[in-house]
């Protein structure tokens, strides 16, 4: 399971997606997300999967390959339903035992809450896995610009989240690393009941943490030895430009999100 995070990983091909400006993609990201939490109506849900699947085709990162991240949040989506199907009061009762009842309003916010948590992972994890974490900070603080105007730190937020991003995977691998190590001493991490298991958490964790202080204290004695003093008087190699591919991706946006306002209102 954690071999399944896909988050922060970057997949590369040769797609019209990942040729995209990172701008574009964060606006896109964020629009998306928008759109999954207030859809309403069956037109509303087909007109964002078929937006999703159009963009992960032209992405060209497997679908298969996508949706194993999906495997990271499977007891937060059993949760998630199972919260959602018996505790949504409503007098449209479908099933009923003791205290425990199933109604038509809880089946519809429990199937809503699934599809939502669905696309926040594919959509989060397509931004990522077509954009490399340079690209990423270079966008973000391009993007944030403006907010300089107010004296916000935006270079270092932008290079705290792209250095958060990058961590990731590395975390992941480290932290297969030691469960394969403390599986070779005889820990077990998938049987026995739940709190069995996250007593079986701490021989993973206290090292994993260790591990993670020292590569930022690396990372920090290292960004010292090289002088880094922050974004001012900072130039980059490749600055970002829009190129027509740009603008016409930002039209396809913009018409989406028309479509979506659309179909809510009717």
């Amino acid at each position: 399971m954690i071999r399944d995070i896909t988050i922060g990983q970057y997949y590369p091909a040769e797609s019209i997606v990942h040729r995209l400006d990172p701008r574009v993609k964060l606006f896109g990201t964020m629009l998306f997300l928008i759109t999954v939490f207030s859809f309403q109506g069956i037109a509303g849900l087909l007109l964002i999967t078929l937006f999703l699947a159009a963009v992960i085709r032209l992405s060209k990162v497997p679908f298969g390959y996508m949706v194993k991240g999906l495997r990271a949040i499977l007891v937060l989506m059993i949760l998630t339903a199972f919260f959602n199907l018996f505790f949504t009061s409503s007098p449209n009762v479908v099933w009923e035992w003791k205290w425990l009842h199933i109604t038509e309003e809880g089946i519809e916010t429990a199937v809503k809450m699934i599809l939502r948590l669905i696309y926040l992972i594919l959509g989060t994890s397509l931004m990522t896995l077509t954009t490399t974490p340079n690209e990423l900070t270079d966008g973000l603080e391009k993007a944030l610009r403006p907010l300089q105007a107010v004296h916000v730190p935006v270079h270092e937020i932008a290079m705290m989240m792209a250095i958060a991003l990058r961590f990731i995977p590395i975390l992941i691998e480290e932290t297969d690393k030691i469960m394969r190590a403390q599986m070779a001493r005889g820990a077990d991490f998938e049987n026995g009941n739940l709190l069995r298991r996250a007593k079986a958490m701490v021989p993973l964790l206290v090292p994993l943490f260790i591990s993670a202080f020292r590569r930022a204290n690396d990372l920090a004695m290292a960004m010292e030895a090289r002088c880094y003093r922050g974004g001012a008087g900072r130039t980059k190699m490749k600055p970002l430009r829009y190129a027509k591919r740009d603008y016409a991706a930002y039209l396809v946006l913009i018409l989406y999100l028309a479509a979506v306002i659309v179909l809510r209102r009717i």
